[in-house]
């Protein structure tokens, strides 16, 4: 159902960090023939697998399937994995952190947030089904709906859980989201709908990221007071620049600020990929952490974020297939809130 008029925040709700505990993580399973794994489909199938055999022993997975051969190859890849439900939600393309329900909660209550999606600006049309999934895991789960009526990916922004929230305005503010919003405007929609107090602008996003600069694969909260956020250091490096902007700009938010490299330069067809390690994804008990087949960089985030969220697991799983499709598992993931 769709609540009344009043905006989440005046009823006491607010969105977890994503640290709180989870009741589940939800999955929307790629198709065969989607366009985001066009020549590696089969390819990216086992790190899919080893994705949610990695989270099932800590939280249950809810995996959305369009159809019935979709739901199979779900089926054959995660294999005989225990906590883990199939659900004929049917989807273009697997990004579910961006098509997929927002949960916010009061006390033990939690209702969705139910954002417009548009396929990043249009990009990808058909979206309608995506745009969907949100309605119809409420309808599954029972769940009351907010429906702000304005374009937002959950990608595009994260949450401490105590009032703060990252974005950047080349995602936010760009005119093929929500032309007629003003930023303050934007700003409000964040704190009524998500029950924030404070919007933390970034800018410019990393170069192949087809979302115009989500903040996922820029800057991302481990504590309330502690940011992790990717620098480059290769002055002639496209990236350098912009991300030298968004760490000057987060070295004024009184925040903590850890460095995370990036990721040597991934192309697939001559085309760059947007490979980051800080589209991780912070489940219970574990944090699933993108590596891209290089051992001095993956070894030293593994390292940095051990010490940042010493107790959870890190559990580094081979992503240079997956971000053929542009994202990784923070793309993928959306979680669902404990009560």
């Amino acid at each position: 159902m769709t609540t009344s008029a009043i905006a989440p925040r005046e009823l006491g709700y607010r969105m977890p960090a994503e640290w709180a505990p989870h009741a589940a993580t939800w999955l929307s399973w790629p198709r065969p023939d989607g366009i985001s794994f066009p020549d590696r489909y089969d390819e990216i199938l086992p790190t899919l697998g080893e994705m949610v055999r990695a989270l099932a022993p800590h939280e249950r997975v809810e995996i959305n399937c369009r159809s019935e051969e979709v739901e199979a190859i779900a089926r054959k890849t995660v294999g005989k994995t225990a906590n883990v439900r199939y659900h004929r939600i049917p989807s273009y393309e697997p990004w579910c952190r961006d098509h997929g329900p927002i949960f916010v909660k009061r006390d033990r209550e939690v209702a969705i947030v139910d954002w417009s999606y548009n396929a990043w600006g249009g990009k990808y049309p058909p979206f309608d089904d995506d745009d969907a999934v949100p309605q119809r895991v409420a309808e599954f789960l029972k769940l009351p709906v907010f429906s702000p009526g304005i374009v937002m990916e959950g990608g595009s922004l994260d949450v401490n859980g105590e009032g703060l929230l990252l974005t950047t305005e080349a995602c936010l503010l760009n005119p093929n989201r929500n032309p007629h919003l003003k930023k303050k405007q934007i700003e409000q929609y964040l704190k009524d709908f998500l029950g924030v107090t404070k919007v933390v602008w970034l800018g410019h996003g990393i170069v192949g990221d087809d979302t115009d600069g989500h903040v996922d694969d820029l800057t991302r909260f481990v504590n309330p007071d502690t940011v992790v956020t990717v620098v480059e250091d290769d002055r002639q490096d496209e990236n350098y620049e912009p991300l030298q902007e968004n760490l000057k700009r987060l070295r004024t938010t009184g925040l903590k600020v850890v460095e995370l490299p990036m990721p040597d330069r991934v192309e697939y067809d001559g085309q760059r990929l947007p490979a980051s390690y800080a589209n991780f994804y912070i489940a219970n008990d574990v944090v699933l952490l993108p590596t891209y087949r290089q051992k001095q960089n993956d070894e030293r985030v593994c390292e940095i974020l051990a010490g940042l969220l010493p107790s959870r697991r890190i559990v580094c799983i081979d992503s240079t297939n997956l971000v053929w499709g542009l994202g990784s598992f923070h793309c993928l993931t959306q979680q669902q809130p404990a009560v």
